[in-house]
């Protein structure tokens, strides 16, 4: 009987309060979300067991398209692509904004202004940047890139047209392109970092070396944590660039997960192998997500 009381005077608390008002105005913001976020996913989810077109009749086919997807020959190298866009991505493009982000705070009046510059890239449609530098990148004489060589003496390159160098090439940009956006949450997460913790280092005669190393980067790993997390899963989606400056060539040394979920559905129709790779895919980057969360827990909060 008490319980039943105790229930209903929170209950009471609760309407008294606004809280069937607050329900009621997020009612349908949740509605939204559910039909436009959770409704594609059940259906992907359910079109994975199906094989269709979207144009005839779905036919049920359980873990057919699973089983199709896992015994393709292209996958172990779309896996191993994806993976080494990842590894460079994260060697050569991950340092970059952070040391962009230190360099910067430490620009007391002109930082506003190499902030504007770094963001700049941006601000481009990243088609537009891509047919930039597909420009850049032509192998002859005359492109962008092997002209700049050509200055030293160093021969023509064939950037994209050569399976050892087109994913290397294509990191390049991305990094150039992506670089900026990364470098503002930096530059926010360094204004939280409390200014008397530099002055102690500047008295103890650390120089900024030093000061970076004991003082910036202990205070911001957090944050560090939480980019290199989506960078990973960000860049194990990669597809525009890719598709754009290589189509997956030359010779498949570029052909990425995105890139064959891409190329099961428009140019196979087979949707039901894409979503049922695109199931895969999202499975595996959120094992990889928790593992990298509890691996990294006590790391990031001590």
């Amino acid at each position: 009987m008490s319980s039943t009381i105790a229930r209903r005077r929170r209950r009471a608390a609760w309407q008294s309060s606004g809280g069937m008002w607050a329900l009621i105005f997020a009612l349908p913001a949740v509605i939204v979300f559910a039909l436009f976020a959770w409704g594609p996913i059940i259906q992907a989810a359910v079109m994975s067991f199906q094989k269709t077109n979207l144009v005839k009749p779905a036919e049920w086919v359980g873990l057919g398209n699973f089983t199709y997807v896992l015994a393709d020959p292209l996958l172990p190298t779309a896996l191993l692509n994806t993976l080494w866009f990842t590894v460079l991505a994260l060697v050569l493009g991950f340092p970059v904004p952070l040391v962009l982000a230190v360099f910067l705070a430490e620009l007391r009046k002109t930082g506003w202004l190499y902030s504007v510059l770094a963001y700049l890239p941006v601000v481009i449609p990243p088609v537009v940047a891509v047919l930039l530098w597909k420009v850049f990148y032509d192998p002859s004489t005359t492109g962008l890139f092997n002209g700049i060589l050509g200055i030293f003496g160093i021969a023509p390159q064939p950037w994209l047209n050569s399976a050892g160098s087109a994913m290397p090439s294509i990191v390049l940009e991305v990094t150039w392109a992506n670089a900026g956006s990364t470098v503002i949450i930096y530059l926010a997460a360094l204004v939280a970092v409390r200014r008397e913790l530099y002055d102690a280092a500047e008295l103890d005669g650390a120089g900024i070396l030093s000061r970076v190393w004991h003082v910036t980067l202990p205070q911001i790993r957090g944050v560090i944590l939480i980019m290199m997390l989506l960078q990973i899963v960000g860049t194990m989606q990669v597809f525009t660039e890719v598709y754009i400056f290589t189509g997956g060539g030359p010779n498949h040394a570029t052909l990425t997960l995105l890139l064959m979920i891409y190329n099961y559905a428009f140019v196979n129709g087979d949707f039901g192998a894409a979503t049922a790779l695109s199931v895969l895919l999202a499975l595996l980057l959120a094992a990889f997500s928790a593992v990298f969360q509890l691996a990294t827990r006590r790391w990031g909060t001590t």
